[in-house]
């Protein structure tokens, strides 16, 4: 879609499916079961969505999705569909992954990092991006190479080993502006130094929310992850920036929604929920 001088995409990586309970967290059942209806294991399933942001100079890709190199007791265990995927999302936009020049990750677990890196010829691991910087915040960086036994099934290295050695990784602390129009946001919560991606152009703005707000279904303060590292934080930052939303009519984005991938925030009586649009 086009957005001021800029164009945006989501581009789908498949979908993947994660337990209901963990996804929301002291969240009762019958309250999240009206809108994520779980299958017999009780999972729920979880969209891939990444933004794509075309400018004048830079194609950006923020998140890339769960990826390909992972093995058929990993597939099973999130019962991972690829029915879509990123390269193929890529080329129905007429780009290849050669023209993304800058790849920013609002974390590193797994699902938000997994394409970062793809299989050559010889099945080594290199970057899937080959033109492109990658941006991580350090301390993000350095915690998923030392992760805690709380976090270490989220990070694996086969998701960066291979940028790190190629010199394409930049690491960023704090707030940052990218490129003239895209900046990070550092918001804690979900990790330490999760980020959430803002965009702005001809006075309007979007904003990738990442796992700050995974799902139009986790708009309430109190609805809250289980994964999440620093919950109080998830909430304080999500009253936030869905209060500064609201007021300023952001366009916003969903990382793991499986059907509404973006769209703009109502309120009515004090409760919240998302005008849905195509992008």
């Amino acid at each position: 879609m086009k957005f001021g001088d800029f164009e945006l995409f989501v581009l789908s990586d498949g979908k993947f499916k994660l337990d209901g309970g963990a996804m929301f967290g002291v969240v009762p059942k019958v309250l999240w079961e009206k809108t994520n209806p779980p299958n017999a294991m009780n999972r729920i399933e979880m969209g891939l969505n990444s933004l794509l942001i075309k400018t004048h100079d830079d194609i950006v890709l923020v998140d890339t999705g769960i990826g390909e190199n992972y093995t058929e007791k990993f597939i099973k265990m999130f019962e991972i569909d690829k029915s879509a995927n990123l390269l193929k999302s890529l080329n129905s936009i007429a780009l290849k992954p050669d023209d993304v020049t800058k790849v920013v990750l609002t974390h590193l677990h797994f699902d938000h990092c997994g394409g970062n890196c793809s299989k050559d010829e010889s099945g080594e691991l290199k970057p899937t991006f080959l033109n492109a910087t990658y941006y991580f915040q350090q301390d993000e960086f350095e915690y998923a190479k030392k992760p805690d036994p709380r976090s270490r099934g989220s990070y694996l290295g086969q998701n960066w080993q291979a940028i790190e050695a190629s010199g394409q990784l930049q690491l960023i602390s704090g707030n940052q502006e990218i490129i003239p129009g895209v900046e990070v946001f550092t918001t804690g919560g979900h990790t330490q130094n999760h980020q959430i991606v803002k965009v702005h152009s001809d006075g309007k703005t979007a904003c990738f929310l990442a796992d700050l707000v995974p799902t139009d279904s986790h708009l309430k303060t109190t609805y809250v992850m289980g994964y999440d590292l620093y919950p109080k934080t998830t909430m304080e930052m999500k009253e936030k920036v869905l209060k500064q939303a609201l007021q300023e009519n952001w366009l916003l984005i969903f990382e793991h929604a499986p059907s509404v991938k973006g769209g703009y925030l109502t309120e009515n009586e004090g409760k919240l929920r998302v005008e849905e649009i195509e992008i």
